[in-house]
This record gives C-alpha cells, structure tokens and sequence, in this order.
C-alpha cells in the first residue's frame, strides 16, 4: 500500500501545480521543455483511437486547433474513452513536437489521471 501511496502524493503535488502551468501554457516554454518531463492540465475536446496502443487526446480545443496533444501509448493505460470528452486530465510525460505540434507522450497508467 505504502508503495503506491507515495507515488500517488507526488503525482497530486505535480497535478496541481501543472493546473497552473496549463493556465499560461505558451508555445515557447513548451519548446524549451522538449526531451524534458513535465506536466500539464486542461480539458479533453476531442480524441482519436489510432489504434489498440495509441490515442490521441486533444486538450485545449478541436483538432486542428488543439493547444497540445497527449498521445497515450501502450495497453497499460485504461481510460474511459466514451465519456472522456469535457473531463479535465492531467498527463505527465515527455514534450514532444510531432509536425509542429506540442505533444507530451504518456506510457504509464499513473501518467494520466482524469478528474
């Protein structure tokens, strides 16, 4: 019990202080982030199912018009996929850019969490 009560306080310390961090999320602190880890929190607007180890989550707004995408990799992770659009989710993972777009790409299910 005590090992995943430590790792689920760290993550809700980094969750709330990434709610700030979606808040002034800027194009520019996401490209001097990249290869690092961080964490980021907004509202799911669409998803796309790529295939049965990889989802697309929009967050911010509709595809095109996304402010970043977390990409959810591997099987590991199980996520609500019908009732995830307009839930807030937190995603910790690696910044990408994928064509010029932000992505943070999440791999473990304790990466993602959906409030």
């Amino acid at each position: 019990m005590k090992k995943l009560l430590i790792p689920a306080l760290l993550l809700g310390l980094f969750a709330g202080k990434a709610s700030a961090q979606s808040k002034d999320f800027t194009m520019a602190d996401f490209k001097n982030n990249l290869g690092k880890t961080g964490t980021l929190c907004d509202t799911v607007y669409s998803l796309k199912t790529v295939s049965d180890t990889l989802t697309l989550l929009n967050m911010g707004g509709i595809y095109p018009h996304q402010k970043y995408t977390i990409a959810v990799k591997g099987k590991q992770i199980k996520l609500d996929l019908p009732n995830i659009k307009g839930k807030h989710v937190c995603a910790t993972g690696v910044f990408e850019m994928f064509k010029g777009q932000p992505e943070i790409v999440s791999d473990k299910p304790e990466q993602i969490t959906v409030n």
